[in-house]
């Protein structure tokens, strides 16, 4: 067998076409002429980079980075771990991972979500961390809400965490969705169903994980992110490839 590449091929079909009325934000958004390649300068490629010593050791503990000593955030906790690897499997060290997330009543701490769900006083929404040598991480945190969004008349969005990839420049960012198992909502949601590869859409699910639930105290999920390559996660800012 032929040694693989470093890089692949784009597979296109995996990506969704800018403009899709579904989806209704779309209209507006996606571009009408060609995109223009730009290349990036020296400034843009290189730093400022990230280190252990700007990671506090609680950072990816949403059950406790926001919350007042003693007090937890409502909801059900869970473990989000995986791993970000290369287009052949290898682990990427030292890469920064952030979450962000609503609350589990679905609700986001930020001034512009005016959704009923309360704010939970001792939930922040948002976390970080460093892949260590394996490309490992992993966020203890709350199974996020289901909240309504003005689509259509009764349009939800399912649970998810947004996450956030960095590379070794500061422009090196790729972002992406992880949903869950299970999720009823996920077949049905338009944003999600403009990404026409089942198997692109399967990659962003993380599976429940037995193995590394804790018990009497958080489920776990899995979730890897493929950096490059043919089967490679979508990530919404690079809908064109990587």
């Amino acid at each position: 067998m032929p040694t693989p590449g470093e890089f692949y091929q784009r597979d296109q079909g995996r990506h969704p076409p800018a403009f899709t009325p579904g989806y209704k934000t779309s209209v507006a958004r996606s571009p009408r002429y060609s995109l223009i390649s730009l290349q990036s300068s020296v400034s843009e490629i290189t730093g400022p980079v990230f280190g252990h010593t700007d990671i506090d050791p609680i950072d990816n503990d949403l059950l406790n980075n926001y919350a007042k000593p003693g007090e937890n955030p409502i909801g059900e906790r869970i473990i989000l771990h995986g791993r970000v690897l290369d287009e052949n499997a290898r682990p990427v060290p030292g890469t920064l991972v952030e979450i962000w997330q609503a609350n589990a009543g679905g609700r986001y701490r930020h001034k512009k979500d005016t959704y009923l769900a309360p704010i939970d006083p001792n939930f922040g929404g948002c976390g970080r961390t460093l892949t260590d040598e394996n490309g490992y991480f992993y966020f203890r945190t709350v199974k996020p809400g289901a909240y309504p969004w003005r689509n259509a008349v009764n349009h939800w969005r399912p649970a998810h965490i947004h996450v956030s990839v960095f590379g070794s420049g500061f422009v090196q960012r790729l972002i992406t969705q992880c949903y869950f198992e299970g999720d009823p909502l996920i077949p049905v949601c338009p944003i999600v169903q403009t990404i026409p590869d089942p198997e692109a859409i399967e990659q962003l699910v993380a599976k429940l994980d037995l193995n590394a639930t804790i018990p009497l105290d958080s489920i776990a999920y899995k979730f890897d992110i493929v950096l490059r390559g043919r089967r490679s996660t979508l990530f919404e800012n690079r809908l064109e490839g990587n």
